[in-house]
């Protein structure tokens, strides 16, 4: 039984390949050989995987699975002719050629074997020709690029360029690293000049990319603090092409060697545990020095929240985030709670404390239960408590200030903190204050801590005066707008729901039109004018404001600019606010019945405004593409900064589905560069917020030329988000956008029709119910209801399928139905 259950299994491993489920077929070859196979089979079976995982472009793997084959049958000359192929792709041509030449002996007449070595043999003599001719290249460059006569001159310049263009390919790179190349940059970080420190560190980041071992020689030569102390430098420059340095340093280490060469730098034996921790421990510490730059502060804390946090939940471990908050959480704290100004304090730039609050809300998310938590919130209240019981006024002020930076983060941590004994008592009597900068410190914090529903109550009831008389008394406008950002987001605290009002009638509209007025004031910096932003999107939950705020074109522009603008922190505020006037939140009709039965039972029913019916937010939504809103949201997308987070891109996919809801709308869309935005979107963020983006993507692609919305390589990327709507857990509606969309791609090239049909194929392998899932999955692919061979069968010369017309009737919007003859 043993027997016939792995025959079975790989025979339908067998057919899973042929379809293109490569996937599927691997999952069939290792359920077969954990049967335990007879060793016959086994070498066949593992074969048969090492020509999955080469599908895959996994070949690394291929490798691995090809050698076992062989350990079982060392005369099977398909094991060792994939196992060439893998070598040869992983660029290890020495080791390829000889598996080769085993195959030509063994078979002396396949064509295929001698043709493969023919080509290996070129490919192996034109990499010696590169090697030779590149020694002599490296040594020139590095002469002139040392050579203090040469300073400033054009060929130095030349050189440095040289030098990074040749590190980023393998072959280079190995080239440099055995040519004492590392010792060599380190002359030139030593000279302090930046073009020479700037040649230096891309071309390190071309010696350590994808490579574990040259990696952790770069680090023992240079040394890890001396590497993160580029970060702290005042050159801007510097500091970012550090930070892609330890960026491409962390991805080696995490994920070894993918590429590269197996000389004598790769008999190097590493703990790779060790040196992640040495080098996140040197980030940890260049955050609470105070010499260090706020560019290069900032780019620590960015590099932190890419590098400790899980990349997924389904990975168990989450050791490097408790490492990390054990060792370096007060270093962190400290960054939020620096105050700018003093001497002797943190350099932090405006963007600081917001990206301290996303890695302090990525760790705390990352962990896995209670007793986790709870040492966490011990050790913010232990750290908050000695800066405000120890250290008088500027303890208290770092206290409030890192109160604000937690309610940012993790809020339920920022709530615990807040109940410290005292801590509100000092907010509300700083709020007084006839210092600037304390006031500031308190007002913020005020703000911040109204986030709940309860604690809004608490405030309305005991700050609301204090805020107002703020707004109406101070001379400083930074006072003035906190404080009515602070009216703002207690006036907001009965949501979109219109029967609950925080304030009297009108009191909103005020509210609404003073933001207006301080974000068109462009003599206020920046920093300021992101307080009005942050009114605005607390303030259009109500239906009112966002009629009059789209008839003002004005503050709609100055809300796009602001949005472009290197004020990151605003991104989140300014999605809010577009997600709010066009309504693209997720709200669903509530029942009748159950209406009248919370009636019956005086239970409060929420109400919708008036002015939020369809009509009126379609009439929103053509003012706001009429100033420009597509090209903003674009820039936005284009945002490399830890503010631009999964959250901040769900609102932004939720934005440009409502922009493209009408057909006569996609055209502006696609014009403004909607469509290249949506792809990053469809690809990255929150499950939500990528089905949002694929949704707006299908419908972009069913009423236009997708080769024009998707120009390029680009129209390849549009498939795999379109195929994600097909699962079950879409609706309706999405899957048959998602159908129409690929019709029109389909109708476009036979590489898209192909790609099309295997993306298919593995969601509807995926889809497959019960428990033969190999079975299953050949019945869906053969039914005419699913088979995507079926559904792309099109007429000869017509350039989309036949069933396209078919399925959407007469009255279909695909771009290509008039060009198509239903049967």
């Amino acid at each position: 039984m043993t027997a016939s259950s792995v025959e079975q299994l790989r025979k339908e491993g067998n057919e899973l390949f042929k379809c293109g489920d490569y996937e599927g077929a691997l999952a069939a070859y290792t359920q077969a050989l954990g049967l335990g196979a007879a060793p016959q089979d086994q070498a066949v079976l593992h074969r048969n995987r090492a020509a999955c995982h080469l599908k895959l472009e996994d070949y690394s793997k291929a490798e691995m699975e090809a050698t076992k084959a062989i350990e079982k049958d060392g005369g099977d000359v398909k094991a060792l002719y994939r196992r060439s192929q893998a070598l040869e792709k992983l660029g290890r041509l020495d080791h390829a050629v000889l598996d080769l030449q085993r195959c030509v002996s063994l078979e002396p007449k396949n064509k295929v074997f001698q043709e493969a070595l023919r080509n290996i043999g070129g490919q192996i003599q034109e990499k010696v020709r590169y090697m030779s001719s590149t020694d002599a290249k490296v040594e020139q460059m590095f002469q002139i690029l040392l050579d203090p006569e040469e300073k400033g001159t054009e060929k130095k310049q030349k050189a440095s360029q040289n030098l990074v263009v040749l590190a980023r390919e393998d072959a280079g790179a190995e080239k440099i690293f055995q040519s004492n190349g590392v010792q060599l940059l380190q002359r030139l970080l030593d000279t302090g000049e930046t073009d020479l420190m700037l040649a230096a560190l891309r071309t390190l980041v071309g010696i350590c990319s994808e490579h574990q071992s040259r990696t952790v020689a770069t680090l023992s030569v240079l040394g890890t603090r001396r590497v993160v102390s580029f970060l702290g430098v005042d050159s801007q420059a510097v500091s970012l092409a550090a930070c892609h340095l330890l960026q491409v340093m962390f991805d080696a280490l995490k994920e070894g060697v993918k590429k590269g060469f197996r000389g004598k730098e790769g008999a190097i034996i590493v703990d790779p545990a060790r040196e992640l921790k040495v080098l996140i421990s040197n980030l940890l510490e260049l955050l609470a020095e105070v010499g260090v730059s706020g560019q290069g502060r900032d780019n620590a804390l960015t590099l932190l929240i890419k590098m400790v946090p899980r990349k997924s939940p389904k990975d168990p471990n989450n050791s490097l985030t408790l490492w990390v908050i054990d060792q370096g959480l007060k270093k962190i704290l400290e960054v939020g709670g620096s105050v700018q100004a003093p001497p002797g304090e943190l350099a932090v730039t405006a963007n600081s404390r917001m990206s301290a609050s996303i890695l302090l809300s990525k760790l705390f998310d990352d962990l896995q239960c209670d007793a986790e938590r709870e040492n966490f919130h011990r050790l913010c209240e232990n750290c908050i408590r000695s800066w405000f019981e120890g250290q008088g006024l500027p303890g208290k002020l770092r206290a409030i200030q890192t109160v604000s930076c937690l309610l940012q983060g993790p809020s339920e941590a920022g709530n615990r903190v807040l109940e410290l004994s005292g801590v509100m008592e000092s907010v509300i009597a700083l709020c007084a204050s006839e210092q600037e900068e304390e006031q500031l410190v308190a007002v913020e914090a005020l703000i911040h801590a109204a986030g709940k529903a309860k604690r809004a109550s608490f405030i309305t009831a005991n700050g609301v005066s204090l805020l107002k008389d703020l707004y109406k008394r101070s001379e400083k406008d930074s006072i003035r707008i906190r404080a009515l950002v602070g009216l703002c987001k207690l006036g907001s605290a009965g949501g979109t729901d219109f029967s609950m009002k925080q304030f009297a009638e009108g009191s909103t509209l005020k509210l609404a039109k003073q933001c207006r007025k301080w974000l068109c004031n462009d003599q206020i910096d920046a920093g300021t004018r992101r307080w009005a932003v942050e009114g605005l999107a607390y303030l259009t939950f109500d239906a009112d404001v966002k009629e009059e705020f789209v008839e003002d074109e004005a503050a709609l522009k100055a809300l796009f600019q602001l949005g472009r603008s290197e004020e990151r922190s605003v991104l989140f505020a300014v999605a809010s606010a577009l997600v709010n006037c066009t309504n693209s939140y997720d709200y669903e009709e509530p029942d009748p019945k159950m209406v009248e039965l919370a009636k019956y039972a005086k239970q409060h029913v929420p109400e919708q405004h008036p002015k939020d019916k369809p009509s009126f937010v379609r009439a929103r939504v053509k003012k706001l593409l009429a100033v420009g809103v597509v090209s903003a949201l674009t820039c936005m997308v284009k945002t490399e900064s830890p503010v631009l987070t999964n959250s901040c891109r769900e609102l932004l996919s939720r934005v440009f589905l409502a922009l493209v809801e009408e057909v006569e709308d996609r055209g502006t869309v696609v014009a403004q560069g909607g469509g290249k935005a949506l792809l990053p979107l469809a690809l990255e963020g929150t499950d939500v917020g990528q089905t949002k983006a694929a949704q707006a993507l299908a419908k972009l692609t069913i009423t236009s030329n997708p080769e024009m919305t998707f120009p390029g390589e680009r129209i390849y990327e549009v498939v795999r988000p379109l195929v994600s709507l097909l699962h079950l857990s879409c609706s309706g509606l999405q899957n048959f956008e998602a159908l129409m969309a690929l019709t029109n791609l389909a109708g476009i090239s036979e590489r898209l029709r192909n790609d099309t049909c295997t993306c298919t194929m593995q969601v509807t392998y995926s889809m497959c119910p019960g428990q033969d899932k190999y079975s299953n999955a050949r019945k869906l692919a053969s039914s005419p209801a699913w088979s995507p061979t079926s559904y792309f069968r099109a007429f000869p010369g017509s350039p989309a399928p036949s069933w396209a017309c078919c399925m959407a009737g007469n009255h279909c919007s695909s771009y290509w139905c008039g060009r198509v003859l239903a049967p």
